[in-house]
């Protein structure tokens, strides 16, 4: 039996989605996994799609192609799009590196009405590559692997994104506060 006040939270909860794009080991999921906590305390529901997790059950079979990558951007679009319309504040941290793919997911979110952020976690690909959370630019760097985004295959930053987090400059909680601020600001926090 549902009570007033949880049929009250749903009727309220303005759902948005929230992109974090930039390089690999820029310190997007980190970032996302703050935010969710700080959101998730406040009574927020929150989902985050994290891309890694995507490509293995939602993307499964897709490669690394210009094409691959924009199917897979797209899929998260979608699935992050109707999470929202439904009141989910849904944080997306992935690389998708292509101008156009990100775009065809605002102008989804745009037409269905549906709240959208574009957050560029800038940090610098000397940093990423000192990071190297996953071992790709070690790879890479090896000849193991190629196609690396923003050392070997393109990344198209974002020209005016919501936010632009320099997560080498300041702290994950700090980074996590800016993106808090941005979502109350904008009445969705």
């Amino acid at each position: 039996m549902t009570t007033d006040q949880e049929i009250s939270m749903s009727v309220t909860e303005t759902g948005a989605t929230v992109w974090l794009t930039g390089l690999p080991s820029a310190g997007k999921t980190t970032i996302a996994y703050e935010l969710a906590g700080r959101l998730r305390a406040d009574g927020h529901r929150i989902e985050v799609l994290d891309g890694d997790e995507i490509r293995e059950f939602l993307s499964a079979g897709l490669g690394f192609s210009r094409e691959d990558r924009h199917t897979n951007v797209q899929r998260i679009g979608f699935v992050a799009e109707l999470l929202a319309a439904n009141g989910v504040k849904v944080l997306v941290p992935v690389i998708a590196p292509y101008a156009d793919s990100r775009d065809a997911v605002r102008k989804r979110h745009q037409q269905e009405g549906t709240a959208y952020l574009e957050v560029h976690v800038a940090t610098p690909v000397e940093v990423c590559s000192e990071r190297d959370v996953k071992g790709l630019y070690a790879k890479q760097a090896a000849g193991e692997i190629s196609g690396l985004t923003g050392v070997d295959d393109p990344y198209e930053a974002p020209e005016s994104p919501d936010l632009r987090i320099e997560s080498h400059q300041q702290t994950v909680q700090e980074s996590a506060a800016a993106l808090r601020a941005l979502l109350t600001e904008r009445g969705l926090a």
